[in-house]
């Protein structure tokens, strides 16, 4: 077992994204901790692989980002789940802090 403490990827970078590898070595599953300050995009992507992957939103204001220009309101506590396939991204309207699940791991 392993625990970490998220209190100490709490920072930010004035104007863009600071990312925080959590899980590096596991086959199973990548997480990752992505600190976007206000008005920064983390641009709409996708990966040429099967799997899925999870966006929860641990503090802050934004939209998920899909193809076509959609945009789904995301809070503190909201949770996206979706195929690595599928076009996804993140615009933060305020600081966010993204907690984001990939399995299998990229």
């Amino acid at each position: 077992m392993k625990t970490i403490q998220l209190e100490t990827t709490n920072t930010f970078t004035e104007d863009s994204m600071r990312r925080f590898f959590l899980v590096e070595d596991s086959p199973f599953f990548k997480i990752i901790n992505f600190n976007l300050d206000a008005g920064v995009t983390f641009p709409v992507h996708s990966h040429d692989l099967d799997g899925e992957l999870s966006i929860q939103v641990l503090e802050g204001t934004g939209f998920f980002l899909g193809e076509n220009g959609q945009k789904i309101p995301a809070k503190a506590g909201d949770l996206l789940i979706s195929q690595i396939r599928e076009p996804h991204g993140v615009e933060a309207t305020t600081r966010m802090r993204l907690l984001v699940t990939i399995a299998p791991p990229i």
